[in-house]
């Protein structure tokens, strides 16, 4: 059931994307369920360590966990493709059969016929896991279409509503957001909003991020400042903030050149003086369940 929302509140939800991407991202957000604050998580559904999640949801059944939508496939040495099987899947993957790496080349290749047969595919492989899915987003943004114009989310909101689903979108472009995108862009992004509504879509306000990479001279404590001043800035509205936790492993050191910063988001989100702000600043916490209704 779906919570009142007062447009003069601040309510946050913070999703820990890449679920089930790999061992040591699933122990970092499975602890941050249990000790730390986020408030959701979203799931990749081709990547191989899945079942782990399911595992998990079984003995814990009231965590918020969406669908991470995937079209890309990013790491240099560690790669995953469609869960279509017998069907066309050619447009979404390289030669090797992988999925792209970049969200342009989605934008630039795929097909609509098997973008729409994918989206199926991942969603109802998670729901018969026996995931209660919460909401729908996309890995690494590739089904928005902001670079060349070639949005498939009109797709996506087929399943919205067939499923009633909440999705990833912010109503509102930060200013160097507006500022990177050309003006057909925005007004591309504009209809998109405007087709959500026309849909039902159930959208958020605001849209929160920060590098995903180690910056110069950035340490834990000049991260977490960074935090703290997004979060005492928070508009009155929905936001969410999306996070990359991980921790420190072997595996997740051969996966990703940027480990330190997942390593830092994991202590970040359980860290006492950054959920003090949150109080402090009167900012309630909520899940994507919360939005679902």
């Amino acid at each position: 059931m779906s919570i009142e929302i007062s447009k003069n509140e601040r309510y946050l939800i913070i999703n820990a994307d890449d679920l089930g991407m790999c061992h040591s991202s699933n122990q970092a957000i499975f602890k941050l369920f249990e000790s730390g604050f986020i408030t959701s998580s979203t799931l990749m559904a081709p990547c191989p360590w899945v079942k782990e999640v399911a595992e998990y949801y079984k003995s814990h059944p009231d965590v918020d966990i969406g669908v991470h939508l995937t079209f890309t496939s990013e790491w240099k040495l560690y790669k995953w493709g469609p869960v279509t099987k017998g069907k066309p899947v050619g447009s979404l993957v390289t030669k090797e059969g992988y999925f792209p790496e970049r969200a342009e080349e989605v934008e630039l290749r795929a097909r609509r016929d098997e973008v729409r047969e994918e989206i199926k595919n991942q969603i109802e492989l998670i729901l018969g896991l026996g995931i209660n899915v919460s909401h729908l987003d996309n890995h690494m943004g590739s089904l928005y279409g902001l670079t060349y114009g070639n949005s498939f989310l009109d797709i996506v909101f087929e399943f919205c509503q067939e499923y009633n689903f909440p999705f990833r979108l912010p109503r509102n472009l930060t200013e160097e957001t507006r500022k990177e995108l050309p003006k057909e862009a925005i007004a591309s992004y504009e209809r998109i909003i405007d087709l959500a509504d026309r849909k039902g879509v159930r959208l958020i306000d605001y849209l929160l991020s920060y590098p995903f990479s180690l910056e110069d001279g950035e340490d834990y404590y000049t991260f977490k400042k960074k935090v703290i001043q997004i979060l005492r800035n928070l508009e009155c509205g929905v936001s969410e903030l999306y996070i990359h936790p991980g921790l420190a492993t072997e595996e997740l050191k051969a996966i990703n050149p940027h480990w330190e910063k997942r390593y830092m988001e994991f202590e970040l989100f359980r860290d006492e003086e950054v959920f003090k702000v949150i109080q402090d600043e009167g900012i309630r916490l909520i899940g994507w369940k919360d939005l679902r209704g």
